[in-house]
């Protein structure tokens, strides 16, 4: 009798493909429902969602958009790396500056070119959110969505030296072994270990509209996941809830700060890993993030590529010995972009004279600003002597911290 010319399939390789694809569907059915997945699949757009927790940090879902704009289909991303996009021209900065955002459990928006299944390039908004258990800030997974960029426009200084070229040399450095058993998944994501595509692509930025997309796209996701997760008493957020343990302001503190014109966050010195407690109006416009998705994270948040760890050092130097310090160092907003930070950090102690916080004053020293005659640094010094005459004041009276719900 004939044979047909397919290879047959082996039993337990078989066996071995239904568990994984089981394992995977497990991480959103057992959190979301089982009702989930027909839920996700009729939601618009380009997007995938991973989980940090599983071994190489895979997909753990795919749209149909996602395949449309991939040429993947559902089958062959599931399972890997959100690294499979990426090709010889993706930028190293680029990724690093994902990679950052994955460990710090934070929003975050970038251009960034990825690649088809056919290998050909074509850039992308990638718009990456966590997405945390309500009731302990646990983090469940990763939703990543992509909004192809319109390819006519181009960054100003296209002409510079093509990308892939000086990427060459330094893949290696971005390597990582796949199969290391680390119990922290989250920091492997999109990290490119691949060779394809062009060598040449030129700098692309996002429109408004965009952006705009991007973000109402990854509500809407979140959403519902928040919806169908409430059917397994689990509640999803796309934000850490003050239920973690970060306490909040007390209303008369928080009268009082909310005064202040300075960009600052005030950060509780004696809870693990210092978070922020406390963010101004300007430092939420001068950095694009929202109180929401600020509080509760380390300042290291506005760290990204070329971010000095020795000025940091510094830094944390001068905190452990209750001392203020000026520095220089390279922040970055919630969308990527870099500025020059004049930052002052000082201890601000309550009337007992005990550090009750740290106040950190940010200063873009790119751009313009009306410092009333007074200096960059006395400006800071300002908003500093603010914070101090509110919380001495008011420490006397106990009413610095509301304590968390």
């Amino acid at each position: 009798m004939a044979t047909s010319g397919a290879a047959e399939v082996d039993p337990g390789d078989r066996e071995r493909q239904q568990h994984d694809r089981r394992r995977l569907a497990s991480s959103l059915t057992a959190r979301y429902s089982d009702w989930v997945l027909e839920a996700l699949d009729e939601l618009p757009g380009s997007f995938l969602l991973t989980d940090p927790s599983l071994a190489g940090h895979p997909i753990v879902y795919a749209s149909r958009g996602l395949a449309a704009l991939t040429g993947y289909p559902r089958r062959e991303v599931l399972g890997r790396n959100a690294r499979v996009f990426q090709g010889t021209a993706t930028d190293r900065a680029a990724v690093a500056g994902v990679r950052e955002a994955v460990r710090a459990q934070r929003a975050h928006q970038v251009a960034i070119l990825n690649y088809r299944r056919d290998g050909s390039p074509h850039w992308v908004l990638l718009h990456l959110a966590p997405v945390f258990q309500a009731r302990d800030g646990s983090l469940l997974h990763f939703l990543a969505v992509q909004v192809p960029i319109d390819a006519a426009r181009r960054r100003a200084g296209a002409g510079r030296g093509a990308p892939g070229a000086v990427l060459a040399a330094c893949r290696e450095e971005a390597r990582v072994d796949e199969d290391f058993p680390c119990a922290s998944h989250a920091g492997k994501v999109f990290v490119d270990m691949d060779k394809r595509g062009l060598e040449a692509e030129e700098p692309c930025v996002a429109s408004d509209s965009e952006k705009e997309k991007a973000t109402n796209t990854a509500n809407s996701i979140v959403s519902a996941l928040n919806r169908y997760s409430k059917l397994t008493s689990l509640v999803v957020s796309g934000k850490r809830c003050d239920s973690v343990g970060i306490p909040a302001l007390s209303s008369s503190l928080n009268l009082s700060v909310g005064r202040i014109k300075q960009s600052f966050v005030l950060t509780h010195s004696c809870l693990p890993d210092m978070p922020i407690i406390y963010a101004s109006d300007a430092f939420v416009s001068l950095t694009g993030y929202s109180r929401e998705e600020i509080l509760g994270c380390n300042c290291r948040v506005l760290n990204g590529p070329g971010t000095s760890l020795e000025v940091f050092e510094e830094i944390n130097q001068h905190i452990c010995s209750e001392q203020a310090c000026t520095v220089d160092l390279l922040s970055y907003r919630k969308d990527g972009s870099s500025f020059r930070d004049l930052l002052h950090v000082s201890p601000i102690r309550d009337a007992s004279g005990k550090v009750a916080f740290h106040i950190w004053v940010h200063l873009d020293v790119g751009a313009k600003h009306d410092f009333n005659g007074l200096t960059p640094e006395v400006w800071q010094l300002g908003a500093v002597g603010a914070v101090r005459v509110a919380v001495r004041g008011l420490s006397a009276s106990g009413s610095l911290l509301r304590p968390s719900q």
